[in-house]
């Protein structure tokens, strides 16, 4: 492999992470559209409608369609159009009963929920066509075509966000919007056909018994641990539906809008580089596959921690700016959110998967979810609003302890030399650093300026900063150290 080869993967990374971020982006615009259009209420009523859809994802999906980043690298073209045919055809199935799940077929169904599905039947046609159409969020990465997986996303975000924010506009009522958001999910789904006709044909093979038992055997147990998951990180939302009103709800859920700032880089870093981690499992090479993932943490916390420490900071400003000061409320929500994002940056749940630890995974993601509903109740009724979030957050930090201790005790290699924690440290250092010479700023210049002004100083301020302490640090040089390991152990995982 040449010394150019890492070039492209830097820019391919770069690519879905701007993707992804733009993505992000005009995802935030929709609510900010429709807390300006509607009433909080109805705010409220389409932030829960993503709420069942999240639970819905983390329920049935069985994280079938993530099971291709471990199959499709190592297969043959046949085997890689039977791998996805039969993930299509058990997203179909698991649609069909996510959607009787969320219609009034269901006589466990929560009244809120039920008051969603106006006209009758939107609510289990977009949970249906949502679970579907998610293959298309990551087929493309899968199979390396990392342009096209860019481009896609791209399109479709602006599709949707132009679309729904139109709409509010023109009719200022939720059901419409509900309506082109139905609309807009039947299209990725007709665009996920077309991109499985083009590259692998709708034919056969669809499904072959003990290849599907494989494939099922394999991302089973994540599902499982997915689901349980999911549901700890949506447990102090569906707290917050039960304890608090839809109003106060609305809330809670725009300060977790926060979250995809973690998960767009995230994303971006773990789509390129997941397919060689995957090889280097398969060729075992353990050390390979740790060396990778902590180099790909240190790349997302480099990006991701003055921002974290900006939103913390100016919480109060922004919330006011984006969303107005009706939703003041859900700026200490977000400094807590903000805290277990922290933890978010260092991710290691994939390679449980590669690991095959999933009954880890499940008996670990128990363990988390029940922490995490207790705390949020318990939090919830001492501390109000921003209480609820505390069990999601505390139970980042138990799942990350546990599966650093589970990783270390695999392979032999001492947790402190799992993840390079010197670079993030020392990250977390300059941008916290950054951050309070930015605050103390727009203490003592601005404090009785517009929200906008303080936040734009502040945040050219902490840039500024931030740019400088890493220079001071030393941290810059640190990049060529980095990047030439990934090249390194990219080489390694491409040889036969």
């Amino acid at each position: 492999m040449s010394r150019g080869a890492d070039e492209p993967l830097a820019r391919r990374a770069l690519s879905l992470a701007a993707a992804n971020a733009l993505d992000y982006a005009l995802q935030l615009l929709l609510p900010v559209v429709l807390v300006r259009q509607l009433t909080p209420a109805d705010v409220g009523g389409y932030r829960l409608l993503w709420l069942v859809a999240g639970t819905v994802m983390a329920v049935v999906t069985e994280t079938m369609a993530g099971s291709l980043y471990y199959f499709l690298p190592r297969s043959e073209r046949t085997a890689k159009r039977l791998y996805i045919n039969q993930t299509l055809l058990y997203l179909t199935a698991a649609g069909l009963l996510a959607a009787w799940a969320v219609s009034g077929f269901d006589p466990w169904l929560p009244g809120t929920v039920r008051a969603l599905s106006h006209p009758e039947g939107l609510l289990p046609a977009f949970v249906l066509l949502w679970v579907i159409g998610s293959l298309l969020d990551l087929i493309g990465s899968a199979e390396e075509r990392i342009a096209w997986q860019a481009k896609t996303t791209i399109g479709l975000s602006l599709l949707r966000a132009v679309t729904l924010s139109m709409v509010a506009l023109l009719t200022r009522r939720l059901e419409p919007v509900l309506l082109a958001l139905l609309g807009f999910v039947a299209f990725k789904v007709v665009v996920l056909l077309g991109y499985v006709a083009r590259y692998h044909g709708l034919r056969g093979p669809f499904l072959r018994k003990e290849t599907f038992a494989e494939q099922l055997r394999q991302s089973a147990p994540f599902g499982l641990a997915g689901a349980l998951y999911g549901l700890r990180a949506q447990s102090d939302q569906w707290v917050a539906t039960a304890l608090f009103s839809m109003g106060s709800f609305a809330s809670l859920s725009i300060a977790a809008l926060l979250a995809p700032v973690v998960h767009v880089c995230r994303k971006s870093v773990l789509q390129v580089f997941l397919p060689g981690v995957s090889r280097l499992q398969a060729a075992g090479d353990l050390a390979g596959m740790l060396e990778l993932n902590s180099q790909g943490n240190v790349m997302v916390a480099a990006l991701v921690y003055p921002v974290l420490v900006f939103a913390f900071t100016f919480s109060d400003d922004l919330v006011t700016i984006v969303f107005t000061a009706t939703y003041a409320n859900a700026a200490p929500v977000m400094r807590v959110y903000i805290v277990g994002m922290f933890a978010l940056v260092v991710e290691v749940a994939t390679l449980r998967l590669l690991l095959r630890q999933g009954g880890f995974s499940v008996a670990l993601s128990v363990v988390a979810l029940v922490f995490s509903v207790a705390i949020s109740w318990w939090s919830a009724h001492a501390f109000g609003l921003a209480g609820a979030a505390l069990g999601s957050v505390s139970a980042i930090y138990l799942e990350l302890l546990g599966t650093l201790w589970r990783i270390s005790h695999l392979t032999g290699i001492p947790m402190r030399k799992l993840q390079n924690w010197k670079s993030l440290a020392l990250l977390s250092l300059c941008a916290v650093l950054a951050g309070s010479v930015a605050w103390a700023v727009v203490r003592e210049v601005l404090e009785s300026s517009a929200p906008l002004v303080r936040a734009t100083t502040g945040a050219a301020v902490l840039g500024l900063a931030y740019i400088a302490m890493l220079a001071l640090s030393r941290m810059g040089r640190s990049w060529r150290p980095v990047l030439e390991g990934v090249r390194g152990v990219l080489m390694r995982s491409a040889r036969p």
